[in-house]
């Protein structure tokens, strides 16, 4: 059981590492800006005390610690020659990560469904979204999250004494990158690895796709075209967020664990860049696309600036 593992970055590109930084960096530091803006303005406003902005709250959160758990060590190994960490605190890592990112996926579900009773249900979305349920599916999403990761690590710190190394060919603490480095049989952890991301994307999946397509039924089927308009607007920005976060998940997914002939510095630049540009685009994708937020953007900094 070793004490300490070596990330080693990217395999390949070790030598433009510091450069790759600085892109990293900075839309961390936009994410981490444009989320908690996002934060202030929903919890400061009280007509953005609704389901949809409160579940907005929850991504943004989420978005700030998905982030914030990968990008300082990954900029420690870019730019300061870092790359050891504590064998525990890898598993941390890891854990984190994949917590927040099944959690990301089932507040997206939660919004998917918001949108459905909204304008499938009109008249009885305020009496189902209820406060009280709001904060429940906030619950259940982190608790399944958490619930359902913590066997992958449990599988490796309980299943696993010996390793063929310690270097992980990766920029972070991933499951597969450890379960790979194992003496062992890790069929079982493969298994369960698969086994979690289906069940989480693959249900969260068939729902908000359910959930749009009934959506989209009733908004063709009102009889103004302002109306549809109007209500087909609401989704975009959902919409947006749903694809971006769904695509690049699926590719680092299916490469990492399928695409021995894609080279390994596509892997870790994808399954980076899938953990990093949700957290960026989100907050820019709902401040441009949602009138409300962008109002109070907009009144914010001009009562900061006055002529």
């Amino acid at each position: 059981m070793p004490a300490v593992m070596t990330l080693i970055g990217i395999p390949g590109l070790e030598a433009v590492q510091r450069w790759i930084g600085i892109p990293f960096c900075a839309m961390y530091l936009l994410a981490m800006v444009g989320n908690s803006l996002l934060l202030i303005i929903i919890k400061s406003e009280p007509s953005l005390h609704e389901p949809m902005h409160i579940f907005l709250g929850m991504l943004a959160a989420t978005d700030i610690a998905l982030a914030s758990s990968i990008i300082p060590k990954m900029l420690g190994v870019f730019w300061f020659h870092v790359p050891e960490i504590y064998f525990d605190s890898c598993l941390l890592q890891m854990w984190l990560i994949h917590t927040f990112q099944c959690t990301e996926s089932g507040i997206l579900l939660a919004m998917a469904l918001d949108r459905y009773v909204a304008i499938c249900y009109p008249l009885r979305y305020v009496t189902i979204f209820t406060h009280q349920l709001v904060t429940q599916i906030g619950f259940v999403a982190v608790l399944r999250a958490a619930t359902l990761v913590a066997p992958s690590l449990l599988l490796i710190k309980c299943r696993f004494q010996f390793y063929h190394t310690t270097v992980i060919s990766h920029s972070y603490c991933e499951h597969m990158a450890i379960v790979k480095l194992a003496a062992g049989d890790v069929q079982v952890n493969k298994i369960y690895g698969l086994f979690v991301a289906f069940t989480v994307a693959g249900f969260d999946l068939i729902f908000i796709t359910l959930s749009y397509i009934q959506i989209f039924i009733t908004v063709f089927r009102l009889p103004q075209k302002e109306a549809r308009f109007k209500a087909f607007n609401t989704c975009i920005a959902h919409i947006c967020v749903f694809l971006q976060f769904y695509l690049l998940g699926f590719f680092s997914f299916f490469t990492h664990r399928f695409g021995s002939h894609i080279p390994p510095y596509i892997h870790i630049l994808f399954s980076s860049m899938y953990l990093l540009v949700p957290p960026f685009l989100n907050p820019l994708v709902y401040g441009v696309k949602t009138k409300q937020i962008r109002t109070h953007v907009v009144e914010m900094f001009s009562s900061e600036n006055p002529p």
